[in-house]
């Protein structure tokens, strides 16, 4: 569903500078390769490992759930270029869980999005932005993204350790005109926060058994609460766009997390972000064959 706001449109050709960001608006990506794989899980099981009590599960059916990961090459945005490796669980948000399947035609009643789990990316810049500004769970990680004539695939590492890897067969040629939008939702400072992307490309995809990937989760400690999933071995959608543009949106929502009892502190709160900078530097890629650093700026280069 596209729902670009026209507000975004009247934007154009105005500044911003936040948190000493630098932004041309709207603020906007373009060229971006992306992968996309969807896995059945336990919804249950997913269901803990959200918080509070007004974000749920999309259930396709009985007790499944749907595990997406999407990784997309950012290279050209105004903080640069930079990988980011989202790993989210399709939710609802309301007072309580919706009816299998309903969600999906009834997407704004039942605030169909997902909830980012992780959100590895290449640069400082990027974390400090998405994380202090629309509470993305942004960390700065080794990440590569590698496109060949059979497979798209990307690694995330952090710490010397595997934390990630997705591979998906190629669907085919790119041809379907896809506009979209879609929802983020995000733990952030004790608090939900919602955030909107409008993308829009033209797109390959399969579906069902026709649908190949292969998931491997490492040892890193992020990774590990997914393990407790059930993840499918096989998913039930794959997709790539070769060239997508989109578009963040400056708005964004939140609303205090709620628990039967007080929640134990501390929290991870804004001191996470205060003090970093606005290099653009990647980490060394995890594996050979991504993209390599050589277009980007030193480590001492930072936006102005």
């Amino acid at each position: 569903m596209w729902t670009r706001p026209k507000r975004l449109k009247r934007q154009t050709g105005r500044y911003a500078r936040v948190d000493g960001i630098p932004y041309t608006l709207p603020i906007n990506s373009r060229e971006s390769p992306a992968l996309m794989a969807a896995f059945t899980i336990d919804a249950s099981k997913a269901a803990a490992l959200m918080p509070g009590n007004e974000v749920h599960p999309l259930r396709l059916w009985g007790n499944k759930g749907v595990l997406l990961v999407t990784v997309i090459d950012y290279r050209d945005t105004d903080i640069g270029p930079y990988i980011e490796f989202s790993v989210a669980i399709a939710c609802t948000h309301g007072p309580k869980p919706a009816r299998p399947l309903w969600p999906l035609l009834f997407q704004k009643h039942h605030g169909l999005g997902q909830y980012v789990v992780d959100l590895p990316v290449s640069t400082e810049v990027s974390v400090k932005g998405g994380k202090g500004i629309w509470g993305m769970p942004k960390h700065q990680a080794n990440l590569d993204f590698h496109i060949s004539g059979q497979t798209v695939s990307s690694q995330y590492d952090k710490d010397g350790k595997l934390a990630l890897r997705i591979e998906i067969d190629r669907p085919g040629k790119a041809w379907l005109p896809l506009r979209a939008s879609g929802a983020n939702y995000c733990q952030f400072r004790g608090m939900l926060m919602k955030s909107l992307i409008h993308f829009r490309g033209k797109f390959a995809l399969r579906l069902g058994r026709k649908a190949s990937a292969h998931l491997t989760l490492g040892d890193h400690p992020r990774v590990q609460p997914l393990k407790t999933l059930g993840i499918a071995s096989q998913p039930f959608f794959t997709g790539f766009l070769p060239s997508a543009s989109g578009e963040l949106d400056d708005h964004f929502e939140c609303w205090f997390l709620s628990y039967p009892a007080l929640p134990a502190g501390p929290q991870e709160g804004l001191e996470s972000v205060a003090e970093l900078g606005l290099s653009q530097h990647w980490l060394t890629p995890p594996s050979a064959g991504g993209r390599q650093q050589s277009p980007l700026p030193p480590l001492s280069q930072e936006l102005t």
